[in-house]
């Protein structure tokens, strides 16, 4: 198997992911879902600034008015809207049920490329899709009580299908400007957008102060910028990268390998049990990730 340019930047922004999700997991419990999402993205929109003025690449590149409105349109719809719409359904339906509902962003990402950006999937390509798919759902899927009422339940599977669908229309929406500009100023007014709109939330709120005293609380800084500034900058360039050299097609489905990684460094970070299910999952995952680049027209 060759696997090309994107194909590699879209993999590492799989593994990348998972350490930071992990990372995370153990260091961020004590922080509210807004809280870390908007530390995040501000460490990562200072990152990136850094890395534009070390680089030489302060001064504006000239982008065109649509390319700018379509990276910022991408920000706030992929960045502030869906991850708040995300991790509200997540307090909703939980953890497993929402990594379900995960599985529709790349068939999402596919449908939109196609539509908008004329790209197109070979049938091998599509089966190597479903086939991974349903390894991901071996992988995520676990049986729990029905202690969710019915309308809270199709309310909190709304919101996630809703947040993928800004997910994906984010990133299809960004990936002409990622072609044809400066890849990192079109990362950064991406970034930029989304802070923007999480401040004036915080703002119109009058939330600054509850903000303040819930970062005072924090006891593990060390471990939630690392793992921010992995889960954020490294794994966003990385995974824009991927959109930018492959097709948005291909970039969404290697993407969904993050749960594979998660789930397998979970066994060996966290020392989390691998059920036989997850193990056919992760394999079904990986040999129908292999299909879609196999088959990819050369």
């Amino acid at each position: 198997m060759q696997l090309g340019l994107g194909e590699l930047y879209s993999l590492a922004c799989t593994l990348c992911w998972a350490i930071a999700v992990i990372l995370l997991k153990k260091s961020g419990e004590s922080l509210p879902p807004f809280a870390l999402n908007f530390i995040k993205n501000l460490l990562c929109l200072a990152a990136l600034a850094l890395t534009l003025l070390v680089l030489g690449k302060s001064a504006w590149p000239g982008i065109p008015h649509r390319e700018v409105a379509l990276a910022l349109l991408s920000g706030v719809l992929g960045i502030a809207i869906a991850d708040t719409l995300f991790f509200k359904a997540l307090n909703v339906i939980g953890a497993a049920r929402m990594g379900i509902v995960g599985t529709a962003y790349s068939p999402t990402v596919i449908l939109l490329a196609a539509l908008f950006l004329g790209e197109r999937l070979s049938p091998l390509q599509l089966l190597g899709v479903g086939v991974t798919l349903a390894g991901i759902l071996l992988v995520v899927y676990t049986k729990a009580a029905n202690t969710i009422d019915a309308a809270v339940l199709r309310r909190g599977a709304l919101l996630g299908a809703l947040s993928v669908a800004l997910m994906a229309a984010g990133v299809v929406m960004a990936k002409p400007a990622l072609v044809t500009q400066d890849f990192l100023w079109v990362v950064f007014l991406r970034v930029a957008a989304g802070v923007g709109l999480m401040t004036s939330i915080v703002t119109l709120r009058g939330g600054w102060r509850a903000l303040f005293v819930v970062y005072r609380g924090v006891r593990h800084w060390g471990a939630i910028v690392i793992g921010s500034l992995m889960g954020s900058y490294v794994s966003l360039l990385l995974w824009l990268a991927g959109y930018k050299y492959a097709d948005a097609s291909i970039a969404a489905v290697i993407n969904e390998l993050s749960a594979i990684f998660i789930v397998l460094l979970a066994a060996w970070w966290l020392r989390e049990r691998v059920t036989l299910r997850q193990s056919i999952g992760c394999t079904l995952a990986l040999a129908g990730v292999v299909l879609v680049v196999l088959a990819k027209p050369r």
